[in-house]
């Protein structure tokens, strides 16, 4: 079972990896504050804000639609 929460994040490294850039450089792009982005990495803040998910999609040059159509969200379950 994978939580959304856990999904998300595995979506985000996953996005930073295949463009070979840090966590640092995607709280960059996507003009969020570096504290905002790392504290939901290590899994300090939970459930992000669709608004939050947004800019990061803007960091990756996706749209939401992309951001969620990975095989990650189809084990997915409620918690």
């Amino acid at each position: 079972m994978l939580s959304l929460e856990n999904a998300i994040r595995n979506r985000i490294y996953n996005l930073a990896k295949e463009r070979n850039i840090t966590i640092n450089k995607v709280s960059t792009l996507s003009g969020l504050p570096h504290t905002t982005l790392l504290s939901f990495m290590n899994n300090d803040t939970h459930d992000p804000r669709i608004s939050t998910l947004l800019h990061l999609c803007e960091a990756f040059n996706i749209t939401l639609n992309e951001f969620f159509n990975d095989a990650l969200f189809d084990e997915v379950q409620a918690e």
